[in-house]
Parts: structure tokens; C-alpha cells; sequence
């Protein structure tokens, strides 16, 4: 058994709650997915659970957690800096328990994630494997050391659809307890049988959590179900509280009225009697106004994102070729290896393509060039969004300043104004951009596609770190983009929902499945 009790982060730099007196016990068989849009909390909560000086240069917080003997197996967001700088077989050579495992049991381990068994021996640095590759060697080291509890932070980021499959089957079949962040609505939906939802309401000056012992799909309908019903309520009661307000209104007016227009003789009967009557009509306005203290109060949840990529100028004629991409071989980044032959990919109009792949075949290598192509044509107008975003930002800029080309005034305020449709906070806003979660690193990199004009974009993984609430709002926004979309992704509701056609890369070539 896992158990947290009365667990309360407090950011240190805008002193905002992000999470208060939160509890939570997980047994063996849970599979607690943890949702909530971006910088919610739920990286750093996870990070605290393993180990509090992760958290401790930016966060206050208190609480406590009981591992009750369990070994717990933790899957950060980003492989930390000093490990991408080992060697494979040195980053596994220093898991426990990897020299006490047999020729047979590496490589149907490796065989599960689709590797192979000399994946574990190689000399290739950890911080040049695909980012795919990264999470399937974590994931391996993990399940070596054999721990009880799986803490998973984003474990379906930049995985192919294959291993996509093994991480579901993995999951399912853990005996014990497991708690993950997904931005992978098929993976939650085929997998969490809890849900933990962390919120930030009323512009994210309140924290508010929730947990459902119900999988995703239900809690997402139950919720929005709840949320009706208690907004129908609410307003009902509001009609009928107006209404009532508005009959004691013409109540007091009637009998003011009477007392300012009864003659000097009636005022000693009268009058008493309409004082009487005035009286009781505020004895009334004040019990209704003690009730309505009672009153079902309208549902509060996170707004979703607003978001809007192009106009009408970003269109694209049908008959246009936006690329006529041909390319005998496709080499690794250093060119010591053939990562594909035979490359061929026309576009034409406002076609949204996708490119699927297995981890390592070159499809990040592929976009990449592609992207330095389109960007440096002048009859189309590109921008490209990397899987790795620091390639494109300054980590040490604040969004504002990363997006202002400008320095003008009015050019900032259109700024914090889309940002804040965003859910930035204005605090937010002016933390440098390495502070930020991967979901608003990736946000500021779409405003920066939006507010450029383009009509040629070219994504990797552009869902990947979106929360689920957040997804459908991405995959809409690109889908009705009026220009041309040409990206990589495993998403396989960003697959089914946005793209046209779908082309796999194999050392052949780029293939329609």
C-alpha cells in the first residue's frame, strides 16, 4: 500500500496553491491516472512523492507519505541532463539487478519494447537516442530494479504506436499499484480504472482536487453530467429568486405608497395596520435572504483553452504544391548511418499529413529536414514546432519577451491577452520559460505559430504534452487550420481526427499503411 496524507505545494515565487491537504491511498490493482491541464501540479506532486529536493528550489510544501515497504519505480518527464551523457550500457549498468539478469531474460525484455537484445551494450549516448528510445530504456532499467509501485510521468510521450500497445498491456497486467500522467486519451481510456484530477479555478487563485474511482471515460461523463444538473439547478433557483424578489419589491412600494397617502384621520388604525404588513414583508425579504444563503451554487470548473490558428489569408489554393520532396537517402544527424532510402512525399493544398514510425526510424530526423526546406522557400510562409523545444526557445526569456518581435505596447498587451486565453496567469507570464511545464513550453510555441501568419506548418508531436481535457481543443485547432499541416505524432486520436493521410517510414521509404 502507497499512502499520502494532507499533502499541500505552495509555488514560492507567486505564492499560489497548487495542490492543498491532499490524501490518497493506492492498492494493489490501481491504476491511478492523474489529469489536469498544464502546470496544475501533477509533474511536480509525483516528483515530490520520490524525492522532495526535486521540488524543493521552487515549491513549499508539506505532508506525508508512507511507502509501507514498497520499492517505488519512477519515470521522470525528461531524462535528467547528467544521465543523457552515459552511455547506454553504462546508464544500465548501474540499474540494480541488470548484472544478475540472464542472456534470456534481456532479451525478451527488449523484445517487449521492440528493441533489440544489444540495445542494452551500446556505446551511443543516452541524449542522442530518439525520444522514444529514451523512454523505452528508462522503462526497461525500471522494471530490472523490479519495483512494486510504477510512478509514471508521461510514459506514452514520443513512443510509437507498437510500444504504445506494450505500455497499455503493461500497465493492465501490473499486479500492484500504478500511478501515471498521460496526455494520451487511448492509453488513459484502456487503461485507468482511477481517476485524480487536479485543478486550478477562479484564474487560478483556488486549487481543487478530485478523486474517482470510476475509469476515464466514465468520470468525463459523469462529470460533465453532474456539472448540467447542478447548473440547471442552479439557475432555476436564481429564476425563481428573481421572481420572488420582484414580487416583495412591488409588496413594500404598495405599502409605502399606502403609508405616504393615508390622511391624517385612517393613519392611527390604518396606519398600524400597514405598518404591521411592512413589517411582516421584511421579516419575509429576511428569511428568503437567509435561504438563499443555501442556494446550489453554479458548477466551477477550469475553462478550457481558447485557441486559434490562421485566418483566411492562410489557405492554401488546391492546386498548389506546397512540397515535392524527393530523397534518395535519409542519414542520421552525424550521417554514419542510413536511416532510410527512397524518400518521396508530395503535398498539395491544405492537405494535413501525418508520419507514423516506429522509435529510431528517422522521423523526427525526416521532419527536421523537411522544416529547413519549407522554411527557407519565399512563396509559402513555414513554421516549424521541434519535438525537442528548447531548439526553438529561450529557456532563460519570458513568454511575453520570447513572443514580442516588436517592443511596442500595444503589441505586449496582445500578447498577455492571448496568453491569458491560454490560462497563463499573469505571475506565469513573467517566469522564464524554464520554469514552465512541457504542456505551456509547447503553448508559447503554438501562440508563436498563430500570431506568424502562417500557412504551412510543419509539427512534431504536437499533442505531446496536452493535457486530455486540453486535446480536443489542440486536435480542432489544427484540424480546421486553413493551411497545410505536415507532422509526426503516435497520437492515434490526433491521427484519426486531424490527418487527411498517413504515411509510415520504414527503411523503404514513406508507405500509406
Amino acid at each position: 500500500m502507497f499512502q499520502v496524507k494532507n499533502v499541500t505545494l505552495i509555488h514560492k515565487k507567486d505564492l499560489r496553491t497548487i495542490l492543498e491537504d491532499f490524501s490518497l491511498v493506492l492498492n494493489d490493482g490501481d491504476k491511478a491516472v492523474m489529469i489536469g491541464e498544464e502546470g496544475n501540479g501533477k509533474s511536480t506532486f509525483m516528483k515530490w512523492v520520490i524525492d522532495p529536493e526535486l521540488v524543493d528550489d521552487y515549491i513549499e510544501y508539506s505532508g506525508e507519505k508512507m511507502l509501507n515497504g514498497e520499492r517505488p519505480g519512477y519515470l521522470p518527464q525528461e531524462l535528467p541532463e547528467k544521465e543523457k551523457l552515459k552511455s547506454v550500457y553504462e546508464y544500465f549498468l548501474e540499474a540494480d539487478g541488470f548484472q544478475d539478469k540472464n542472456p534470456k531474460e534481456l532479451s525478451k525484455l527488449a523484445r517487449d519494447f521492440c528493441l533489440d537484445q544489444d540495445f542494452f551494450y551500446r556505446d551511443q549516448r543516452m541524449g542522442t537516442l530518439s525520444g522514444g528510445e529514451r523512454v523505452k530504456a528508462q522503462m526497461m532499467r525500471i522494471l530490472i530494479g523490479e519495483p512494486t509501485v510504477l510512478l509514471l510521468d508521461e510514459p506514452s510521450n514520443d513512443i510509437d504506436i507498437e510500444t504504445l500497445e506494450v505500455m497499455e498491456k503493461l500497465i493492465n497486467s501490473w499486479k500492484h499499484a500504478v500511478l501515471f500522467i498521460s496526455h494520451d486519451e487511448t492509453l488513459i481510456e484502456n487503461t485507468a480504472n482511477r481517476v485524480i484530477h487536479f485543478e486550478q479555478i477562479r484564474r487560478k487563485t483556488k486549487c481543487r482536487h478530485t478523486i474517482a474511482n470510476v475509469p476515464y471515460r466514465t468520470y468525463v461523463e459523469e462529470r460533465l453530467n453532474a456539472f448540467e444538473k447542478q447548473e440547471q439547478i442552479a439557475q432555476g433557483e436564481r429564476r425563481e429568486k428573481k421572481i420572488r424578489d420582484e414580487k416583495i419589491r412591488r409588496m413594500e412600494q404598495s405599502v409605502g405608497s399606502a403609508l405616504n397617502n393615508i390622511s391624517h384621520a385612517e393613519r392611527d388604525a390604518i396606519g398600524r395596520l400597514l405598518k404591521k404588513k411592512m413589517k411582516n414583508v421584511k421579516s419575509m425579504e429576511k428569511r428568503f435572504e437567509r435561504e438563499d444563503e443555501q442556494m446550489t451554487e453554479m458548477p466551477e470548473q477550469e475553462e478550457a483553452i481558447f485557441f486559434k490558428l490562421g485566418d483566411k489569408d492562410s489557405a492554401i489554393p488546391a492546386g498548389k504544391w506546397v512540397i515535392e520532396y524527393e530523397k534518395p537517402q535519409l542519414l542520421t544527424a552525424d550521417g554514419s548511418r542510413v536511416l532510410a532510402r527512397d524518400i518521396c512525399l508530395k503535398i498539395r493544398g491544405s492537405e494535413k499529413i501525418g508520419i507514423i514510425g516506429t522509435n529510431g526510424c528517422g522521423k523526427t530526423t525526416l521532419l527536421a529536414q523537411i522544416a529547413e526546406e519549407l522554411l527557407g522557400r519565399h512563396d509559402i510562409k513555414a513554421e516549424y514546432m521541434p519535438q525537442n523545444y528548447e531548439i526553438m526557445l529561450d529557456m532563460d526569456e519570458t513568454p511575453v519577451d520570447f513572443l514580442d518581435t516588436s517592443g511596442d505596447k500595444e503589441e505586449r498587451t496582445r500578447i498577455r491577452t492571448y496568453l491569458g486565453a491560454l490560462k497563463y496567469t499573469a505571475d506565469e507570464m513573467e517566469h522564464p520559460i524554464r520554469e514552465l511545464s512541457g504542456g505551456q513550453k509547447a503553448k508559447v510555441l503554438l501562440l508563436k505559430l498563430s500570431m506568424s501568419g502562417a500557412n504551412v506548418l510543419i509539427l512534431d508531436e504536437p499533442t505531446r504534452n496536452f493535457s486530455p481535457l486540453s486535446g480536443p481543443v489542440i486536435r480542432r485547432m489544427i484540424g480546421e487550420f486553413p493551411g497545410a499541416v505536415i507532422s509526426v505524432s503516435h497520437d492515434r486520436k490526433y491521427l484519426s481526427e486531424v490527418c487527411d493521410r498517413i504515411y509510415r517510414l520504414t527503411y523503404e521509404g514513406l508507405n500509406e499503411p
